[in-house]
């Protein structure tokens, strides 16, 4: 079977709102993506307060053959409270088959599309049947309206215990991974993505930017540490050293890189030709546990 092939850097729209575009101008921008090699665009349907999609789908219309150069990830589930849904009275999350799919059908309007490459579950939720999640998923990968599926922030254990009832293979998990946030390394789930050859999607690359914290004991130890490895290797920022870190891996994660400043999302490009050594990938994880490891 022929899986979808991912950008290794992929530009996420989180703040796609804030960025002050025109269709024109994020068109522009979205071409050069695509000259650096960055061809997978990161969304949700709430970002931006239910905007971004729309946004992105303003410049897409401008050059019909956008499209077939891009790959285009998105994400539904979360219910929040907005001026656009006020009859919302909290913040929840809905994963039944129809909203799912409505979830999906109102992606691809915003997006102008007639697809997306790859739909993720954005939260687990304490309130899931995971039965309707699999006539959802079923329904639309059969329609050919969504090509490849996953979940984002889940354990191994939700992951498992969803891909158990749902037919299509669940192939990616958006989580957080930097050299501030360890979780994926301490816990089981790279091991769990290593074993069911999950692909590993990672929001906050350069943790919020919690690195840059001055009061901070461990982001002052990581950078550091970064500094010290990035000196060695030829980086010529600290943030090029981080996104270096994450390349290394074995495992082959994708970092998301969230900027509209085309030189903040250099640092990436850039990094993609350093090489870390293994001693050097721990010698930057043991400074963020703030000791050797056992």
């Amino acid at each position: 079977m022929n899986h979808i092939q991912l950008s290794r850097i992929i530009h996420g729209h989180w703040r796609l709102d804030e960025w002050g575009f025109t269709p024109q101008e994020l068109l522009t921008f979205t071409k050069k993506l695509i000259e650096l090699g960055i061809t997978t665009l990161d969304h949700a349907d709430i970002y931006g307060n239910y905007s971004c999609e729309a946004l992105f789908g303003d410049a897409l219309r401008l050059d019909s053959k956008l499209r077939s150069q891009i790959q285009l990830i998105s994400k539904g589930g979360i219910k929040m409270q907005s001026s656009k849904y006020p009859e919302r009275q909290v913040k929840y999350y809905d994963y039944g088959a129809a909203e799912i799919c409505a979830t999906v059908e109102r992606s691809l309007h915003n997006f102008g599309t007639d697809y997306l490459d790859v739909f993720l579950l954005h939260r687990p939720s304490p309130f899931i049947d995971p039965e309707e999640v699999a006539k959802a998923f079923d329904k639309l990968k059969t329609a050919g309206k969504v090509l490849e599926f996953g979940v984002s922030n889940f354990s191994p254990r939700q992951l498992e215990s969803l891909q158990r009832f749902v037919s299509v293979p669940l192939r990616y998990n958006q989580v957080e991974i930097s050299p501030l946030e360890l979780e994926f390394f301490t816990s089981e789930m790279s091991f769990h993505c290593q074993q069911q050859q999950i692909i590993p999607l990672a929001w906050s690359p350069l943790g919020g930017g919690k690195l840059f914290d001055e009061t901070n004991p461990t982001a002052i130890r990581v950078r550091k540490a970064l500094l010290e490895i990035g000196g060695k290797i030829g980086a010529k920022s600290l943030e090029e050293t981080a996104y270096a870190w994450i390349f290394a891996h074995p495992l082959t994660i994708h970092p998301i890189v969230g900027s509209g400043k085309m030189d903040r999302i250099e640092f990436a490009v850039n990094a993609t030709k350093l090489n870390l050594t293994t001693e050097d990938w721990f010698a930057i994880y043991s400074a963020a546990l703030g000791h050797e490891v056992p």
